[in-house]
């Protein structure tokens, strides 16, 4: 296909360099330029850029914008639009190219549109799926598992710095077997993955993190950690070793 990929940000370059590797013929855009003749226009740029720029898309390609939370009402009333929402970080070429087999990928929209993005999907070897609930939700869901992810183990890294003398990169570096273990196990049941004092029962232990937290002033840690252990306990009451699940009769 001829695709035009609008927004040569992080994502809009990656997706051009693996689609160009695919064997499409791609062309990165400015978001202010004009579009040109293409088969399918794909909109890699901010939500509130997503209008202005499908204005610049001639009449004919299929138009795509990969937004997690934006339905298609900013490419209407224009027809054969879609959306097109890897599940997956995109850092920039120049720190990362993700590996996409197995990534999910939302898709939304018209007929032919959702055609496209299944096969712009499946070619990277991503796997396409339809949400057919809020797409906030859905985006929020990917911000918990994405964004966030970082945000824990950045704090895990500062809270080990403090305690060990190493540097927060250093600490990382450290930590991230047990994250990166813990999020594969986690996959097919968190409540049986789930290790450390909150699946012990061990308060004394937790107690213990909270007044060392308190010692050094770590107050938004301390609130973190309090939150994390309220939805750990969660699971913890939702799983019986014995492999059942509670009904909270146990």
């Amino acid at each position: 296909m001829q695709i035009a990929v609008v927004g040569p940000g992080r994502l809009g370059a990656t997706l051009a360099l693996l689609w160009g590797r695919a064997g499409h013929a791609v062309r990165l855009v400015g978001r202010d330029d004009p579009v040109g003749a293409c088969d399918v226009a794909v909109l890699t740029v901010p939500d509130r850029a997503i209008a202005p720029c499908a204005l610049r898309v001639p009449p004919g390609p299929v138009v795509l914008h990969t937004s997690g939370a934006t339905d298609l009402t900013p490419l209407r009333p224009r027809s054969g639009v879609g959306s097109l929402h890897p599940l997956m970080t995109f850092p920039g070429v120049d720190v990362a190219v993700p590996a996409l087999e197995g990534v999910g990928a939302a898709v939304d929209g018209d007929t032919d549109a959702v055609r496209v993005a299944e096969e712009l999907a499946r070619c990277l070897g991503m796997v396409p799926f339809r949400v057919d609930g809020s797409r906030a939700l859905y985006h929020a869901s990917a911000v918990v598992a994405g964004n966030f992810a970082t945000v824990l183990l950045a704090v895990a890294g500062d809270v080990l710095a403090r305690a060990s003398g190493v540097s927060s990169g250093d600490a990382r570096r450290l930590l991230a077997p047990l994250a990166l273990t813990s999020l594969r196990n986690a996959v097919a049941d968190p409540g049986a993955a789930l290790t450390g004092p909150v699946a012990r029962g061990d308060e004394a232990v937790i107690l213990g993190h909270e007044a060392a937290l308190m010692g050094v002033d770590a107050v938004d840690e301390l609130a973190l950690y309090r939150v994390m252990t309220t939805l750990a306990r969660r699971l913890r009451a939702d799983f019986d070793p014995s492999g059942r699940r509670g009904d909270g009769h146990d």
